[in-house]
């Protein structure tokens, strides 16, 4: 059983399905006191979370979505509403190495796994954006000195803590923005559309131009899973 903590854009398909569905186990071992892996450290870690819960499936049928697939089954725990576990069963460092491991030889998610700190801030920049322009900043400042790997397990972990914030009514709309600028001139844009609307034409841009930059974001489906 294992709930990722990291983006599910990283994912690949048998690992974004399966998550999908175990997570859905951990909903109902919740909901009807199942015994059976109610002593799991994944179902121990999510219990009292029932909104971080929900969130994270929000994300991941987000995801879901953007690579064709519906989800028809909503999560509709509301517990501790803002709190997400204060545990990991393997920190998100971790995890990028465990999925590595995984998947040599087999097809990748969407986003390719970070091989430097580089890499690893470069698909999240948008996602940080979108929650705080100062965070965006500072963090782009400390990214820039590091080499190699340095502080990865670090900056994956507050980049996990970042993501589960919700995004800025402002600061998303500046991420739009910024996005459409990868792309072609989108006659139907206006400087006045820069809402869910307009983050639902690019999704489709982006996918039908299978534009390199933006399909490497995780802001892609990050910013469509937040009510």
């Amino acid at each position: 059983m294992r709930i990722w903590d990291v983006h599910p854009g990283f994912l690949n398909r048998e690992s974004l399905l399966g998550e999908h569905r175990e997570l859905h186990g951990v909903v109902s071992i919740m909901l009807q006191a199942k015994r059976g892996y109610s002593n799991h450290p994944e179902t121990k870690r999510w219990r009292q979370r029932g909104w971080a819960l929900r969130q994270r499936h929000r994300l991941l049928a987000a995801e879901m979505a953007f690579r064709g697939y519906r989800d028809r089954t909503p999560v509709r725990l509301r517990s501790s509403p803002g709190e997400w576990p204060d545990t990991f069963i393997d920190n998100p460092g971790r995890q990028f190495a465990l999925l590595a491991e995984k998947y040599r030889g087999k097809q990748p998610g969407r986003i390719a796994l970070p091989r430097t700190s580089h890499e690893l801030w470069s698909h999240h920049k948008y996602s940080v954006m979108a929650r705080s322009q100062v965070a965006y900043r500072e963090l782009g400042r400390r990214v820039s000195g590091l080499r190699g790997r340095d502080r990865f397990d670090e900056l994956a972990l507050e980049l996990v803590s970042w993501l589960r914030r919700p995004p800025r009514p402002g600061d998303f709309r500046n991420v739009i923005e910024h996005m459409w600028g990868h792309l072609q001139s989108d006659p139907g844009q206006s400087g006045n559309d820069l809402g869910l609307t307009a983050f639902a034409r690019m999704q489709n841009r982006v996918r039908s131009e299978d534009e390199a930059f933006l399909m490497a974001q995780t802001a892609l489906t990050d910013l469509a899973a937040w009510p």
